[in-house]
């Protein structure tokens, strides 16, 4: 159970990596969970695709014949992205682990432009695209209410130390499920 998180019950089928295990490696040591390179394989169908960083250019967007010039000045490199192709989106994860503060403070800030700039990307291919934060528990304190709030507000979502695979759109296999 997530301590004044989202998420609660729902943890045994989520997304728990802290920081420490990258979203491949944690899918493929789920039940019914494969991986063939960036492909992300239930019971051996293809629900989904992994890029990390620059693969999610020189992979993932050279797939889809997307020129990122053509419609972004700067690239932007995310920890994480998952496509998920049974409900056509694409989840930007971006960890955020604090120690004490600074400059990630002001990052919490971006999600909106960022959203922004990787729906131009993926309009071409009429992807949704999702934006999320998966935060550690320095995140939890009061001081950062505000920020949270404006996550929310501008239709970001954010995690702490876990996202449900409800959420990604990810079959949750049928042996974790609670009742």
């Amino acid at each position: 159970m997530i301590k004044n998180g989202k998420g609660g019950g729902n943890t045994r089928t989520g997304l728990v990596f802290e920081g420490k295990v990258d979203l491949a490696t944690f899918l493929r040591s789920q039940p019914h969970y494969s991986m063939k390179g960036h492909e992300v394989y239930f019971d051996n169908e293809l629900v989904a695709k992994i890029f990390k960083k620059n693969d999610f250019y020189g992979i993932f967007l050279k797939e889809l014949n997307i020129d990122w010039k053509k419609y972004i000045s700067k690239r932007l490199l995310p920890d994480d992205s998952i496509f998920v192709l049974l409900n056509n989106t694409l989840f930007i994860i971006e960890c955020k682990h604090q120690q004490v503060a600074g400059s990630v403070d002001e990052k919490l800030q971006t999600c909106d432009f960022k959203k922004k700039q990787y729906k131009k990307l993926m309009a071409p291919a009429n992807i949704d695209v999702e934006y999320i934060y998966l935060l550690d528990d320095w995140f939890r304190d009061p001081r950062y209410k505000d920020v949270l709030d404006y996550i929310i507000s501008v239709g970001c979502s954010y995690y702490f130390e876990y996202i449900p695979l409800k959420k990604l759109g990810l079959p949750v296999p049928p042996e974790l499920v609670e009742d």
